[in-house]
């Protein structure tokens, strides 16, 4: 099975780790470890956990990102998940999670676009 994360550290010091396909059960714990491998090699400004690539989240992969953001947080850097679809999006409003993710401006953005489409503005 092929890694689900890569990751690169920009000139700003954030680290980006890139989740690629599915997080479930079958590989969150992999994300997990590569998500706090990462932070604790690159010693990074901020953490961004991009989800551009991400088809499919389960609550393994939640935990996952949740895993992330402790990893970040005790190596003293802040944490951010960027690029949700906006399915994963409401399931962050839902539970909660939208403002530890760092996705609230995001959700605001996204759902102000939506409603001008839709309104025909």
């Amino acid at each position: 099975m092929e890694n689900p994360t890569g990751s690169a550290l920009g000139d700003n010091g954030t680290l980006v780790v890139t989740v690629l396909g599915e997080i479930d059960f079958s590989n969150s714990d992999e994300v997990a470890q590569d998500i706090r491998d990462a932070v604790a090699k690159a010693s990074p400004q901020a953490l961004h956990v991009d989800l551009a690539g991400t088809t499919f989240i389960d609550s393994t992969g939640v935990g996952a990102l949740i895993e992330g953001y402790h990893a970040a947080t005790q190596a003293g850097c802040p944490f951010k998940v960027t690029n949700p679809s906006d399915e994963f999006r409401r399931v962050l409003a839902i539970t909660g999670l939208s403002d530890l993710f760092g996705t609230t401006q995001q959700s605001a953005e996204g759902e102000d676009a939506n409603l001008s489409q839709a309104s025909g503005a």
